[in-house]
């Protein structure tokens, strides 16, 4: 039988290891999660990110620095579906902080579960020029246009974050798309800071709270696949933000209700979204009100359909963006900490670039 060690056998022992001698680049990195979503915030180890506006530097790290991208997202420091969030400044005087999302595949324009933890990330590292109570306002540049987050802020400690949405509206309703495997499926296609289509799962036989995740995966897939080759997007901000981000599968219960809705969001490489997505749900509180089935201030809770976590929205302020119909969106949820690490690009590891196993 084995004893617990004392506290004198462990006098010796370092509480904190500190890196060994080694050549070759260092990143630090603050883990956190919301909804179970994973989300990298890397703190120190990139260079410099060229470009005067937030999307010439997402353009910037796309052509020049996408090998640290692979690095921290991939394996073996990440995992398939790592999410990643780098900090750089704006050009925004009202910006807190500027902010580039990463992922599987490369580079968002929007990401709500990210902004929730960033909002008390920013809040927790005082990142903000004033901290208030109960809420303390963080604005966030993003490259869809800034976000206006609000965290819950009490006695030196952090709780709950809502935002409010750049404007978010619905560029086509029902749709219909070529699906390979599946023939004519009628989607929905709806902005949020990024672009999604909607489709029930009931429209390929399945169920987004009972069936498995790699038979909705492979179906928002197909969807994704025929909506990027089929429907010219456009943005009438950016043609940066004019692409298909991702496919979100619902329970198709849209119309107003107290009870829950479940959706599936899957986006980039099939990458499967862990929280409710609140960039997704963005989108879809403005697909809603569109559709006329909510009205304002009419909050919603919607799950994830794998881990039950879930996100509140509401439409709460009618606006325009460009030529569309739009509204601001407020999208609440929990973040979580889960670690601090330091991670090295040892030269002579000849996997150190990162890979990726499906």
């Amino acid at each position: 039988m084995t004893t617990p060690k004392t506290q004198k056998e462990d006098k010796g022992r370092p509480r904190r290891l500190e890196l060994p001698p080694h050549e070759g680049d260092e990143l630090s990195v603050v883990d956190m999660h919301t909804g179970g979503e994973p989300l990298r915030i890397i703190l120190s180890g990139y260079p410099e990110v060229k470009g005067d506006t937030l999307l010439s530097k997402r353009r910037y790290i796309k052509q020049h620095l996408d090998h640290l991208r692979r690095m921290l997202m991939f394996e073996p420091r990440g995992h398939y579906e790592m999410y990643g969030a780098l900090l750089v400044d704006s050009e925004m005087d009202e910006a807190d902080l500027g902010v580039l999302f990463m992922h599987n595949e490369g580079y968002s324009t929007m990401c709500g579960h990210a902004i929730i933890a960033l909002g008390r990330f920013a809040v927790d590292y005082k990142l903000v020029k004033e901290l208030q109570s109960p809420e303390t306002q963080v604005t966030i540049h993003c490259p869809c246009g800034l976000v206006k987050a609000f965290v819950e802020y009490s006695d030196g400690k952090t709780g709950g974050v809502r935002f409010l949405s750049v404007p978010a509206f619905v560029f086509a309703t029902d749709a219909t798309v070529t699906v390979e495997g599946f023939g004519d499926v009628v989607v929905d296609i709806s902005y949020g800071g990024a672009f999604y289509a909607f489709v029930n799962a009931q429209r390929f036989g399945l169920d987004v709270t009972k069936s498995s995740t790699r038979d909705l995966v492979d179906a928002a897939t197909a969807v994704t696949k025929a909506v990027k080759s089929q429907v010219k997007l456009c943005h009438p901000v950016s043609d940066d933000l004019a692409f298909i981000y991702g496919t979100i599968l619902t329970d198709g219960k849209d119309a107003y209700s107290s009870d829950p809705t479940a959706n599936l969001c899957v986006f980039a490489e099939a990458q499967v979204d862990r929280s409710p997505t609140g960039s997704g749900v963005t989108a879809r509180v403005a697909l809603q009100y569109h559709k006329g089935l909510i009205q304002l201030n009419q909050s919603r809770t919607f799950a994830n359909s794998a881990t039950g976590s879930v996100f509140t929205g509401k439409a709460v302020e009618e606006t325009k963006c460009g030529d569309f119909q739009a509204v601001v969106v407020e999208v609440a949820g929990r973040a979580f900490y889960t670690g601090v690490s330091h991670f090295v690009h040892e030269a002579g590891d000849q996997l150190s670039d990162g890979f990726l196993l499906k």
